[in-house]
């Protein structure tokens, strides 16, 4: 039998060994399964509670980003928009309004907060020339960690 023969007959009989060796049983693959049900189990809250947070601090820059629009606003009209306007007024010229220069946000429509519902805007405000804010993740006043209320004052 030539040098070549013998190399492919010993390397067929040593994969067939190999095949018979080959694989994980049924309690090897349920461990693992349960190994990784622990680590997704105590990773999960970590992550949720930095999603929460971060939802926060987006509504936060949000306001900024609106008050600076309301700025711009104030500059080209000489006041900020009524209650009645709304923050539409930033995305929409309000009738009469001539030398409105928008749109002030790139939004195609009202903002809306990262909870889903619009910004709520009150001017004049009780706490300043305007009151921008939101009720946070349970959308009632007041409230801690995800439910707190995010203000423009």
């Amino acid at each position: 039998m030539s040098k070549l023969r013998r190399f492919i007959a010993a390397r067929r009989a040593r994969s067939g060994d190999r095949n018979a060796e080959a694989g994980f049983t049924l309690i090897e693959l349920l461990v693992v399964l349960a190994i990784l049900g622990l680590i997704a189990a105590i990773a999960t809250p970590q992550v949720l509670k930095h999603l929460g947070k971060a939802k926060t601090d987006a509504a936060k820059v949000e306001i900024r980003t609106i008050g600076s629009a309301l700025e711009l606003f104030a500059l080209d009209i000489g006041r900020f928009p009524t209650s009645q306007e709304g923050l539409t007024a930033l995305v929409e010229r309000p009738a009469g309004l001539n030398r409105w220069n928008g749109p002030y946000l790139r939004a195609k429509a009202q903002p809306i907060d990262a909870w889903g519902r619009p910004y709520l805007y009150r001017s004049p405000g009780e706490h300043g020339d305007y009151d921008l804010y939101t009720f946070g993740a349970d959308g009632a006043p007041g409230g801690e960690g995800d439910n707190q209320d995010v203000v423009s004052w």
